[in-house]
């Protein structure tokens, strides 16, 4: 049998298969409190050994997008636990996405139209986000001007990142991912080509731009565990404009050095694809992070069942994430195994909507094939 479909224990969570289920906004929450589809979604979906939520903000500044939901409210909880059940209801297992998008937003879903913030005033140039227009009507625009956070908030942040940990266990969920992946706030902060500030969290120092997801990170184990406290990370990320920076593979086997000495539940790569094409990384780069992090690793991006099954039989890594092949197979795990045709997603439907695209996508059914 392959490695794909044994079972794998997480830091003492065990879980039946190494396929996880990736991080995917769906923006399908019109008031931030998930409901019964999005239980039903998960539930639907809870095959996988491990599910990473959509990501959820931790506050009102942290969010990005329309229709996500935050984990910093009661009315949240109460609804994310009923997600949780529903996949515990299936066996799953079920870790929460912890999100601030720091600059990629437009200020029409800031607090009070407030300019999103960042560790400078650069803007994601060419980045659209969804928000509201002018009109009052949803839809993509530019993402906004960010101010510069003073040092004095960024505690503020890291509070908000332990609490919504704290959330996510009385909802039910069986650990945290802190979302520090894909351009977003943390990496704003790591990306040595934009994080040009000239205190203790940023410049050229590397210690400096890891400072802030480092203090976050221990701030979440401190209050849930570091067996439930994982991290997402994107390392060559060039994705919402974020750039390439001289010492770039320094910098990230820096962290997971310092990671390693943490202890996470895990360290999860979301972009396994981008960094086997980038001529600077490669697999020799995933080699190295490898042996700088020996505890659970998760990689992310382009997986077939054939390359998951090589990265684990290897140990290049102990789980694989599949992302879109989950939207429009829910039974994807099952599919793998079988070795079943995979269906193919609806690309209009993946964020905003209804049930169509969503929660209507059906199991396979081999008694329907043609003989």
């Amino acid at each position: 049998m392959s490695k794909l479909f044994s079972p794998f224990d997480l830091r003492g969570l065990r879980l039946r298969n190494r396929i996880v289920m990736a991080p995917m906004t769906r923006s399908r929450v019109p008031g931030t409190v998930p409901d019964g589809r999005t239980a039903t979604y998960y539930a639907q979906r809870a095959g996988a050994g491990l599910i990473v939520s959509e990501g959820a903000q931790v506050s009102e500044q942290a969010r990005g997008y329309l229709f996500t939901p935050g984990l910093h409210s009661r009315a949240q909880v109460e609804g994310w636990k009923a997600v949780t059940s529903a996949v515990h209801g299936q066996g799953g297992a079920i870790f929460a996405q912890l999100w601030h998008v720091g600059r990629v937003a437009h200020c029409s879903v800031q607090p009070g139209d407030r300019a999103p913030v960042a560790p400078v005033a650069k803007r994601a140039e060419g980045v659209q986000v969804f928000g509201y227009r002018e009109d009052g009507t949803p839809g993509q625009m530019p993402a906004s001007r960010p101010r510069a956070l003073a040092a004095g908030e960024l505690p503020r942040i890291t509070a908000d990142f332990a609490a919504a940990a704290r959330n996510a266990i009385e909802a039910g969920f069986d650990g945290v991912e802190i979302h520090g992946a894909n351009g977003y706030l943390f990496e704003q902060f790591i990306n040595g080509g934009l994080n040009t500030r000239d205190d203790a969290y940023g410049g050229s120092s590397v210690a400096n731009r890891l400072r802030f997801v480092l203090e976050t990170y221990e701030a979440g184990a401190a209050a849930i565990g570091p067996a439930r406290t994982g991290i997402r990370l994107s390392p060559f990320n060039r994705v919402f404009d974020m750039p390439a920076f001289e010492g770039e593979a320094d910098t990230w086997l820096a962290l997971a050095r310092e990671l390693a000495a943490r202890g996470p539940a895990y360290v999860h790569l979301s972009n396994r694809a981008a960094i086997l094409a980038e001529p600077a990384a490669g697999e020799g780069f995933l080699r190295s992070l490898r042996g700088a992090y020996a505890g659970p690793l998760v990689l992310a991006g382009g997986y077939t069942r054939d390359s998951a099954a090589a990265d684990l039989g290897s140990g290049l890594a102990d789980l694989v994430a599949f992302g879109r092949p989950f939207i429009a197979n829910p039974d994807l795990v099952e599919r793998l195994r079988q070795g079943w045709p995979l269906a193919e997603p609806d690309r209009r439907s993946f964020y905003g909507g209804n049930a169509a695209g969503y929660i209507d996508y059906p199991a396979y059914d081999e008694a329907a094939e043609p003989a």
